[in-house]
């Protein structure tokens, strides 16, 4: 077993431990903050059915940002639909046999990786051609940005410039699933695309990215707005609430 695969054998297993538990302790914090206040930001709706749908809503469409900025939202639409479907397509090379779906979105995939590239540019334009976005910019975000920036064009470059040994790429994959190593080939892109998304998965639960399951969590979209027919009370405050007369 060469140092080479060792490495990057262990340096995964590390990003997807702390990804792991750094994500589920982040997760574990939003469950236990209080919300103290009723603040569903209107129009809300008034069953638990309509703050699901509403959710879904945000989630897969981001419903608030296309009320808010449609340039903004047009470009945060194809960075995110392509990064799912980029995500999707790289299945490929954690299942054997591959599932029937995932082999037939491989195309769509592959051409997903150039949308991508251009909705994380418009992103980032934002960052420095609008003033009040430009002002609360901090370095953290371009640094974010650059990442993403850099893990497509390497995975680009993958396809369309110094390809590697896809087979092999995959043994080392699996084998890193089943705790039997392979060969990870030695392509100078190849090592840098998986040094970015290993250090990706390190610095995620860390960092601004945690807004993808802090949504769920915000007040201002998962409050039923029943405010005039029902009390609101936090669980911390219980405790204090029963002592009153």
């Amino acid at each position: 077993m060469s140092a080479l695969t060792v490495t990057y054998a262990l340096l995964f297993y590390a990003a997807a431990a702390v990804f792991i538990l750094g994500l589920a302790y982040r997760i574990w914090l939003y469950a236990r903050t209080p919300a103290p206040f009723k603040i569903p930001t209107p129009p809300a709706p008034v069953t638990r059915r309509g703050v699901v749908l509403r959710m879904a809503r945000e989630v897969c469409l981001f419903e608030s940002l296309y009320k808010a900025n449609k340039w903004i939202w047009l470009f945060a639409m194809l960075f995110h639909a392509a990064l799912v479907l980029v995500l999707l397509r790289h299945l490929r090379y954690f299942q054997e046999p591959v599932w029937t779906w995932v082999g037939l979105i491989q195309p769509f995939g592959l051409y997903a990786g150039f949308v991508m590239v251009v909705g994380l540019a418009g992103l980032w334009a934002r960052r420095f051609l609008v003033e009040r976005v430009r002002y609360i910019t901090a370095p953290s975000d371009h640094l974010m940005l650059a990442l993403f920036a850099a893990i497509g064009l390497s995975g680009l470059a993958l396809k369309y410039g110094d390809r590697t040994d896809i087979v092999a790429l995959k043994a080392f994959a699996l084998g890193l699933m089943r705790f039997d190593w392979q060969p990870l080939p030695a392509e100078p892109v190849l090592l840098v695309h998986l040094a970015l998304v290993a250090l990706l998965m390190a610095v995620f639960p860390f960092s601004k990215l945690l807004h993808a399951p802090g949504v769920f969590f915000s007040p201002t979209r998962n409050q039923v707005d029943d405010a005039r027919s029902r009390r609101h009370l936090a669980r911390w405050a219980a405790a204090f609430d029963q002592g009153r007369p």
